[in-house]
C-alpha cells in the first residue's frame, strides 16, 4: 500500500492506494501517527484508489478519528468504493465516519 500525506493550511489530505490489509497496517500506522500529533487539523482520506481494507485498517482509521475528534476536528473519507463502503456498513463504522 502507498500512503501520501499533503498538508494544507486548514486540512490534511491522505491519499491511500492499494490494500490496507494486515501486512500494510503496521507501516500505515507509523505513517499516519504524525498527523494525529500536535494541534490537529481536519483530515480527508482520499480513497479513490483504495482497493481493500482489513479489520486492522479499520482500527487504524478509528484511532485517527478518535484522536482528531478529541482536538475538535473532523475526519472525512472521500471517494470510497462500494465494496469498502459495504465493509464500513457491515461493521457499523458507517455511522462513525463522514463520507463524501
Amino acid at each position: 500500500m502507498k500512503t501520501t500525506i499533503q498538508e494544507f493550511d486548514e486540512k490534511i489530505i491522505v491519499t491511500m492506494v492499494g490494500s490496507l490489509d494486515t501486512a500494510a497496517a503496521i507501516d500505515a500506522e507509523e505513517t499516519l501517527k504524525p498527523i494525529t500529533e500536535g494541534d490537529g487539523k481536519d483530515i480527508v482520506f482520499e480513497c479513490q484508489e483504495l482497493e481493500y481494507i482489513a479489520s486492522s485498517g479499520l482500527r487504524i482509521l478509528l484511532d485517527v478519528l478518535k484522536k482528531t475528534k478529541a482536538k475538535g476536528h473532523k475526519v472525512v473519507l472521500r471517494n470510497v468504493n462500494s465494496d469498502i463502503k459495504n465493509v464500513f456498513n457491515i461493521t457499523g463504522f458507517i455511522n462513525l465516519f463522514e463520507f463524501e
